[in-house]
């Protein structure tokens, strides 16, 4: 009853309160108290608290003494909270009580260069509460992890470093010892808002297989395939015409020219009319 854990309870308020009982306020009396995911407060509970922040006292769940404290509110929501009042979920005033002083912590996925260190920082704490040597990542490894989308945010990376202390098989850590959810969650995110069939949504799939099966140089490997599908169609599609196939795929003549040459096509593989 989180009620009874903010605001403590009067013996005999309900059953089982056998005792009086202080809650989280009366215990914070004279310093902070951190309210963790508010967006997600009921609307009768945020009205004891807007009240609470107004007049400096509560009642106990049961009581009729008001109770006085002081005490200073650090909340935190993964909510947009102006939105939450739009939609009537958060009261606006309880909203202008707490909005004082406002920081935002960006997901990791908006400060990936910070992903590295936190990444080793982790593998450290890791490997002392082990009593083992700290994994060393793998540049390459470092890069994958950079790359990936981690919605969990910092404690995902954390849980995955210990993951890695325990499983990784060697003292460097690779591609393949990363767990496979990493890239799953990732391709998730980032085709969520594709078409299932769209070849975004297929291209970050080969993607994710080619990675976990510790393939490097994807770019390398994809562009020239990439290039050779696009003029394959466009070629197709305008029979041969390779003036009007380089306008279709935005180049100039010259440069489908040189793609040509580049993938090794020379004009008696074409049906050229031009």
């Amino acid at each position: 009853m989180i009620e009874s854990e903010l605001f403590g309870h009067e013996k005999g308020a309900f059953t089982g309160a056998n005792t009086i009982r202080q809650g989280r306020f009366e215990q914070a009396d004279g310093g902070t108290l951190f309210l963790d995911e508010i967006g997600d407060m009921p609307l009768d509970v945020q009205t004891r608290l807007l009240r609470v922040l107004a007049d400096g006292q509560f009642y106990r769940v049961g009581g009729y003494a008001p109770v006085k404290v002081d005490v200073r509110i650090i909340a935190a929501t993964h909510q947009n909270l102006e939105q939450r009042v739009q939609e009537g979920k958060f009261r606006e005033d309880l909203f202008h009580r707490l909005n004082v002083i406002r920081v935002h912590l960006p997901p990791l996925r908006e400060r990936r260069e910070d992903i590295p260190r936190l990444a080793r920082h982790f593998l450290q704490v890791a490997a002392r509460e082990l009593g083992v040597e700290a994994k060393l990542l793998h540049p390459e490894t470092e890069a994958a992890l950079t790359r990936l989308a981690w919605p969990g945010n910092v404690r995902q990376l954390e849980n995955t470093c210990r993951w890695l202390t325990v499983m990784a098989a060697g003292q460097e850590v690779l591609i393949q010892d990363l767990p496979g959810e990493l890239f799953e969650s990732t391709v998730a995110e980032s085709t969520s808002q594709m078409q299932p069939d769209s070849w975004a949504t297929l291209l970050a799939q080969w993607a994710d297989r080619a990675l976990r099966s510790g393939h490097q140089n994807l770019l390398s490997e994809a562009q020239p395939e990439l290039e050779r599908t696009l003029l394959t169609t466009a070629l197709r599609h305008t029979q041969g015409h390779k003036q009007e196939a380089a306008r279709l795929l935005g180049w100039g003549r010259n440069t489908l020219t040189r793609k040509l040459k580049e993938l090794g096509w020379s004009d008696s593989q074409l049906v050229c009319k031009d």
